[in-house]
């Protein structure tokens, strides 16, 4: 703290973040003398700043004293050298005046003194070292043993355990050779009763023989037979009468009985046998194990089956939930009531009856939630593993890696992209030299299509996509199972937000970009403008110094369409595309209709293998065998490989577009996935439209009653009704909203306007019909039915229908003013007001306001209005009236009722939004 010797109070103060007047007021009282004046400039002495930093910051004074204690040897050390070095001086300037032998002396006696003192210091220092290597010594040793201890416990402790697990192995060897000897007396004690039974019963016919072993005659029944018998016995002559006809018949009636009785008893005593080795097997069951059972069939069952996969596809539909070790159920989360009571092998009365218990009312078989299930397992003291239906069922759909010697080069498969009008289609057509772009409604694309165009005898599958913005799903389905993407952008308009969309796709799909500029041959034809638009949006084509190939085309007149296809192969090159044509096909769901002669026809494009006429397939919820294969000129053709795109004739119902087609060998595994996969579905449905329900019961609590439009739309394609149902959806607001019943693939049938007859819907129909039987079930029904062949004229009639529901905005205004002059109290009416009409007019059923002292007081209608004694419709300014207000008596003189007239003003989706 020496260095405090040069600081002053305010210095201190400030250090200390303290007022100085504090600090002056502390030292004064501790007795310090501060003279200076101004005091707050006086010094401070080291004891003095001791003092202040104790008083005002104990931590610091702490750490100053604590790091004094640390360095007290050096302290020691330094004085004693400051000691040391004075005394030297002292004796020095002693000795100057004194002889110079006693000052050598002196310094003599002085450095004897110093080495003794040196002698000291290193002795305390090797006697605190040796303290602390025997401390470390000390806690090492202790260390070691704690750690003995801790290992001899454990040795302890397995010692116990392995006794422990030796003496029950023991209980449980002997517990089990106790049952099986139990077992085996009970077996013996059984065969020993059976056998004296048996012995028992045959020693019954052999009493009734005669005592002679050689006779034929039986048992003597009559006392006739015993005589003769007798009489024979008892006579020493041994001659045999001869048998008379009589006797002969006897005997054989006889020998009848017995053979009767014997035969009788005979099938008794198996009969008593066989009964007793039933019960015998009965118990012999009830002490089987269940699981090894169960894993007996289940082995059986598997090695019957052809493939590990098959057996457990069957498992699954059948509803077959196994039990693992441990007490653990693995099962997928739709389980019924019957299906957990038979897996936790208990009566399913008392799964209800636990469920009832926890307030929960459920059925035998009602499905249960993965909550409940949980719950339930939990109670009967078991363990739940869910598994997923959706992974099992996609297991058999997973692609195969193909040995590298069977790939073979395949065409790329190229997805025309952009915004409407741009010319898309009519690049196509000219590639194609075929009209498509009249056969659209509009000049608009509202179908995706798959092409083929040979260029210098090399084959490019083509996708045309809409530009609409309501065709969103189907561009990105369309980047999806591309690839490369024709980006076609007019060179006479600009890029617009439908072009960056298709490029997003792309984008995020990954997958190379052409850009190519289309209509140059228009006067006000800008490249340059795009090139710079695109450059803004962070596309930099090869002109510009990017990586994105462009290429300057007319569709109309074919230029520069040579150079975009070298473009696309040049591109497909460097992809290096490949595919195996030997294994089984694998391909995307491009587009689906319903043909009239053909049924359900899906438009798909190849991504692997083969698909051949014959061939069975599943794709999404739908199976199907391929009875017809079209190309895009629908001629046929027997078979379709990488790249390729076709259209498949054979389904069972019509898929959603963006589906994986995947073929399989039979028909079995085919319908197992689709079946696997509408349970699912139907799952799935059901809880959604639950989850629906009661959201929609919470929110019209929060934000009154949503009003709904619901809609049943059919069309000719999936993809153009998937869009039309987003487009539509969309429109929705808080008040209201469009619910869409029912969506489908085809002609409106006579289902469709039941359905809608029962939902009161509105049926929407594109590029489809009713039939004849629909139309007329229509018209008794009342039941609206809308035909459109362009998307914009179904979204402005749902629009005006949507802004129809929402609750117009009502607008007051004042129409006229009137005084109250005059009260009259009639006993059978109430209070009559006697009114001047200061200005408008006033109705009999005018909406009126009773205003006093500038304050609403009431409002309603008119109860009664009179001219003198008259009734009167109306009365205008200028004139007196007597105005009766409906259930109000509380009129005063100097009132003054405002009549009002409320307007409805209609609103729009935009304003319900805001």
């Amino acid at each position: 703290m020496s260095a405090a010797k040069q600081k002053k109070i305010y210095q201190v103060a400030k250090e200390l973040n303290v007022a100085s007047p504090a600090i002056v007021e502390f030292l004064e009282d501790r007795g310090f003398e501060v003279s200076k004046s101004p005091k707050h400039m006086s010094p401070m002495t080291d004891e003095m700043y001791d003092e202040v930093v104790k008083k005002f910051d104990p931590s610091r004074w702490q750490e100053i004293h604590s790091a004094e204690q640390l360095t007290e040897p050096e302290n020691l050390r330094a004085e004693s050298e400051r000691a040391r070095t004075d005394q030297l001086e002292e004796l020095l300037s002693t000795a100057a005046e004194q002889e110079i032998d006693s000052a050598s002396t002196l310094i003599k006696q002085v450095e004897a003194e110093e080495a003794k003192r040196e002698e000291e210091r290193k002795t305390e220092e090797e006697k605190e070292r040796e303290k602390a290597e025997a401390e470390a010594r000390a806690k090492a040793e202790e260390d070691e043993r704690q750690k003995r201890e801790a290992e001899e416990r454990a040795a302890e402790r397995s010692k116990k355990e392995k006794e422990e697990i030796a003496k029950r192995r023991k209980e449980i060897e002997a517990q089990r050779a106790a049952d099986a000897a139990r077992k085996q007396a009970r077996a013996d004690a059984a065969k020993a009763r059976s056998e004296a039974k048996t012995a028992k019963g045959e020693k019954k016919p052999a009493a009734g023989r005669p005592a002679t072993p050689g006779t034929r005659v039986p048992r003597p029944d009559a006392g006739a037979t015993a005589q003769p018998a007798t009489q024979e016995g008892s006579s020493d002559q041994r001659k045999r009468r001869a048998p008379t006809k009589a006797d002969i018949e006897r005997i054989e009636k006889q020998k009848r009985l017995i053979a009767a009785q014997k035969q009788e008893k005979a099938k008794r005593t198996p009969a008593v046998d066989e009964s007793r080795s039933r019960r015998k097997v009965k118990t012999k069951r009830k002490e089987v194990n269940q699981a090894e059972v169960e894993a007996s069939i289940r082995q059986t069952l598997a090695s019957m089956d052809s493939g590990k996969r098959r057996a457990k596809r069957r498992d699954k539909i059948t509803g077959e939930l196994v039990e693992t070790q441990d007490n653990i159920l693995q099962l997928t989360e739709f389980v019924s009531t019957q299906e957990l009571a038979n897996l936790m092998d208990v009566e399913v009365a008392e799964v209800i009856k636990k469920f009832f218990l926890m307030g929960k009312l459920v059925t035998i078989n009602q499905r249960l939630e993965r909550d409940l299930i949980e719950l339930m397992a939990d109670e009967f003291g078991f363990r739940v593993e869910f598994v997923s239906d959706e992974e099992e069922v996609e297991q058999d759909l997973k692609d195969e890696e193909d040995a590298p010697e069977d790939l073979v080069p395949r065409p790329p498969v190229v997805t025309v992209m952009g915004h409407v009008d741009h010319g898309k289609t009519s690049l196509l057509d000219y590639l194609r030299k075929t009209s498509v772009i009249s056969e659209e409604h509009g000049g608009i694309t509202q179908h995706i299509g798959a092409y083929e165009v040979v260029h210098k005898g090399r084959t490019i599958s083509f996708l045309d996509t809409p530009g609409h913005e309501a065709f969103t799903a189907m561009r990105a389905r369309g980047a999806q199972v591309t690839d490369l993407v024709i980006l076609v952008i007019s060179a006479d308009d600009q890029v617009r937000p439908q072009t960056l969309e298709a490029l997003s796709h792309a984008q995020s799909a990954d997958v190379p970009v052409v850009v190519a500029i289309n209509k140059i041959d228009r006067p006000n034809a800008d490249p340059e403008k795009i090139r710079k638009q695109l450059a803004e949006h962070n596309v930099l084509v090869e002109q510009w110094g990017g990586k994105v190939q462009s290429a300057e085309i007319s569709a109309k007149f074919g230029q520069g369409i040579d150079a975009l296809l070298e473009e696309v192969l040049l591109a497909a090159d460097i992809l290096e595309l490949k595919g195996n044509p030997q294994r089984r096909a694998r391909s995307t769901v491009i587009e689906t209709r319903i043909d009239k002669g053909r049924g359900v026809v899906a438009t798909i494009v190849i991504t692997n293998g083969t698909l051949h006429v014959g061939d069975y397939f599943v794709a999404g919820q739908q199976w199907g065998k391929v009875r017809t294969l079209l190309d895009e000129n629908n001629k046929q053709i027997d078979n379709v490989g990488p790249g390729r795109p076709a259209q498949v004739v054979g389904f069972s119902g019509a898929p959603q577009a963006g589906d994986a087609l995947v073929a399989f060998d039979s028909e079995r595994e085919v319908k197992d996935i689709a079946m696997r996969r509408q349970l699912l579905q139907r799952e799935q449905t059901f809880r959604q439209i639950k989850m629906l329900s009661l959201d929609q019961i919470s929110q019209r609590i929060r934000e009154g009653e949503l009003r709904e439009l619901p809609l049943i739309i059919k069309g000719d394609a999936d993809g153009s009704v998937e869009a039309i149902c987003d487009q539509l959806q969309r429109l929705g607001t808080k008040e209201v909203a469009v619910k869409i019943v029912h969506r489908g693939v085809g002609a409106i049938s006579e289902s469709d306007v039941l359905l809608a007859a029962a939902t009161g819907s509105i049926i929407l129909g594109f590029h489809v019909h009713p039939n004849l039987k629909a139309r007329e079930f229509a018209m008794r029904e009342s039941v609206d039915i809308r035909v459109y062949r362009i998307i914009y004229e179904m979204e402005n009639d749902i629009r005006e229908a949507l802004e129809g529901m929402l609750r117009p905005d009502k607008k007051e205004e004042v129409v006229g003013l009137i005084e109250v002059r005059q009260t009259f109290r009639v006993p059978s009416a109430g209070t009559i007001a006697g009114c001047f009409v200061v200005s408008g007019i006033i109705k009999r059923q005018s909406q009126i306001r009773l205003l006093r002292d500038g304050k609403q007081i009431w409002s309603g209608t008119v109860g009664s209005l009179k001219r003198f004694k008259n009734d009167v419709s109306e009365v205008k300014s200028g004139y007196e009236c007597g105005i009766l207000l409906h259930n109000m008596n509380d009129v005063k003189e100097g009132d003054s009722i405002e009549v009002i007239q409320i307007t409805e003003i209609k609103r729009t989706l935009e304003q319900s939004v805001a």
